[in-house]
């Protein structure tokens, strides 16, 4: 009877702790003190009455002490299980987060880049941010050694089709645009492609007052000597980025490595990672978009989330291009009396014959790269006297994101004076003979100031962005690769004028698909240049009125030998065999006055949670390369000015990684 009585007890007092614990408010059973040790205390006597007195006195002590140690023993599962509660809550509350960071993401515009962010997306407040809420089960990130490694990027399929043939992947070189003249014009060309696709990760680890950490980018868009489209596709992996960064609490972040310059547009501060890049499928961006990855050291300071300011030493180069073109307005092969015989270029009669495109060897900027110092011995690298240097502000007031940024540059070249262009004579001074006697080091400080603008519209349904950089030699930050530099005649470098622009519409109908719109261009200014030749003085620079482009119309036949120079018969590192080299043109130095270029394009997301993102896009492009006019051709008494226009059509499928 006993046991039968603690039994009754503890069922009551169990109920009842129950119900005061997890009751409605309203209830009778919330607004009253639970009553479970009045009524075991009242059942216990009548269970006892039939033992005798002095038992029953006995059977009360124990029975009291006993239920003490119940009621401590449920008063302490009570507290266990609010504690149990208050958990559950917290955990309910963070899946309610994370359900909402992934609604956001699926609204957020699909970027073309995984390390970006789009314009309407949340960006977070620091470049590193250590994720949390994890479920162990389904980790966002993974520690090691208390650092958090977060993979990331996406898997892609996409195609490429081209009215004109660039023979290029979904990378467009803009600037290569062939002319009526070439066999190119005349075809098309399809290629598709997973080698956009991408891998990175990210680590980050905190310390007292700074967040430190790292960011790793790679995918395998180029080549290395044993890749081809034939059979295995075996394309290099390539750095994308690779950087290392401190953020002090103080707002103060420092980053060094190859990374995006500090120059191409962020959507949230100066951050890593939030780059504003244009919604498209080519992998070359957009026209008029301005950008670089590259070596950078910066050093950014964030005051209140309202206005940042940021400097960085970047990697230097100089994109410069030889005078092309026919020096004089005589045809090609005539024989011109010069003076003085026998001195220079000038033959022992007194005269010289007319060179299809003279070649300039007056002037040295750089070399092909050495194997040996871990260089592509195909490419020209120059002989960099400095770093670019480059400033920026942003501000964010409340409405919208502003950038106004500059950057400087230093070009160099040796000049040789005592080499004679086709139809003058050297400098006096000068042996009678070419030489380099009297060589000597040539800069000058160039450099250009841009802006960005973007604003999120109608609820973040829309966004607007506009862009510009403009200057003197900062062709090589644009999409189109235009020239930052040309010769003077006596071998010393001159910056080009340069504008680069790109305004962006984006459109967020539905959560699941964004529109886009870009709409840019580029523009190189003429530089020429007055030489003194027998028959008189002409204009000569890059876009010269004196060029010849009477050739760039005229189809030429594929040549059967190794790729070479046009201008010098030199073999320019370029294999191919017969079917695969087409002819070079002559006559034709289409020197590039502008590119414009416009994209209308869309992403759809299938897919976008906890387990990744599934997207498709496709897109039309069609851009123009105008030409500057040059020397009037055969019937054309004005002069020729070539141009040349493509279309494309792109489309990509892409997993992105959760």
């Amino acid at each position: 009877m006993r046991a039968l009585a603690l039994c009754v007890l503890a069922l009551g007092l169990f109920a009842s702790t129950t119900f005061a614990a997890t009751g409605d408010k309203d209830s009778p059973a919330a607004n009253t003190t639970p009553s479970a040790a009045t009524q075991p205390a009242n059942a216990a006597p009548a269970v006892a009455s039939t033992a005798s007195a002095p038992n029953a006195a006995a059977s009360s002590s124990e029975i009291s002490a006993e239920l003490q140690q119940l009621r401590d023993l449920l008063e302490s599962q009570a507290k266990q299980l609010q504690e149990q509660q208050q958990k559950m809550q917290l955990l309910e509350e963070q899946l309610n987060a994370a359900t909402a960071a992934h609604a956001a993401l699926a609204s957020a515009p699909a970027t073309a880049d995984p390390g970006s962010v789009g314009t309407a997306a949340v960006a977070s407040t620091s470049p590193l941010s250590v994720k949390s809420g994890d479920d162990k089960d389904n980790p966002v990130s993974l520690v090691y050694k208390g650092v958090t490694i977060t993979p990331g990027g996406f898997m892609a399929a996409e195609t490429v089709w081209r009215q004109k043939a660039l023979s290029s992947d979904v990378n467009t070189p803009f600037n290569s645009a062939p002319f009526s003249g070439s066999s190119a014009a005349h075809i098309s060309e399809f290629n598709a492609s997973g080698r956009q696709s991408r891998f990175s990760l990210l680590t980050e680890g905190k310390l007292n007052g700074v967040k430190i950490g790292g960011y790793y980018e790679t995918d395998f868009l180029s080549a290395g000597t044993t890749s081809n489209d034939n059979q295995s596709n075996s394309y290099t992996l390539r750095v994308r980025q690779f950087w290392g960064q401190a953020a002090f609490t103080n707002g103060i972040t420092v980053t060094g490595g190859q990374q995006w310059s500090l120059l191409t547009e962020t959507a949230h501060g100066m951050d890593n990672r939030t780059e504003a890049l244009p919604l498209t499928i080519d992998a070359n961006y957009s026209l008029g978009f301005s950008w670089a990855r590259q070596f950078g050291f910066r050093v950014t300071k964030n005051f209140g989330d309202k206005i940042w300011l940021g400097m960085a030493v970047e990697e230097a180069q100089t994109n410069a291009v030889t005078v092309h073109g026919n020096p004089t307005a005589q045809a090609v092969g005539a024989t011109v009396a010069c003076t003085p015989a026998g001195v220079g270029t000038c033959g022992a009669a007194g005269t010289i014959t007319i060179n299809t495109n003279p070649v300039y060897t007056n002037f040295l900027v750089g070399q092909f790269g050495s194997s040996g110092g871990l260089y592509s011995p195909t490419s020209n690298y120059a002989y960099n006297l400095a770093p670019d240097l480059v400033f920026k502000a942003v501000f964010e007031p409340g409405f919208g994101h502003y950038e106004i940024f500059g950057v400087l540059a230093q070009f160099r070249d040796r000049a040789f004076p005592c080499v004679p262009l086709t139809g003058t004579t050297a400098p006096v001074g000068c042996p009678s003979t070419t030489s380099a006697d009297f060589a000597f080091n040539h800069s000058s400080i160039n450099g250009g100031v841009g802006g960005n603008a973007r604003w999120s519209l109608f609820a973040k349904k829309v966004d607007v962005g506009v862009h510009f950089l403009g200057g003197s030699g900062t062709g090589r930050y644009g999409s189109g690769g235009l020239p930052d530099a040309t010769v003077r005649p006596d071998g010393t470098l001159v910056p080009l004028r340069n504008y680069q622009a790109l305004g962006t519409l984006q459109l967020h109908p539905v959560p699941k698909l964004d529109i886009y719109m870009n709409v840019g261009g580029e523009y190189s200014n003429r530089a020429q240049y007055t030489i003194d030749l027998a028959t008189g003085p002409i204009a000569e620079g890059y876009g010269g009125i004196t060029s010849k482009n009477s050739g760039c119309t005229t189809e030429v036949l594929p040549v059967t030998g190794p790729a070479t120079n046009n201008n010098t018969g030199v073999p320019t590192g370029v294999g191919g065999s017969s079917g695969f080299i087409p002819g070079p043109l002559n006559n034709c130095t289409g020197d590039t006055r502008n590119l414009i270029e416009g994209t209308l394009g869309f992403w759809y997301r299938f897919y976008s949670g906890p387990k990744g993102r599934v997207q498709y896009g496709m897109q039309y492009s069609n851009f123009i390369r105008n030409t500057w006019r040059g020397l009037p051709g055969t019937g054309n008494a004005i002069g020729q000015s070539p141009s040349s226009d493509e279309n494309m059509v792109m489309t990509s499928f892409r997993y992105y990684l959760p």
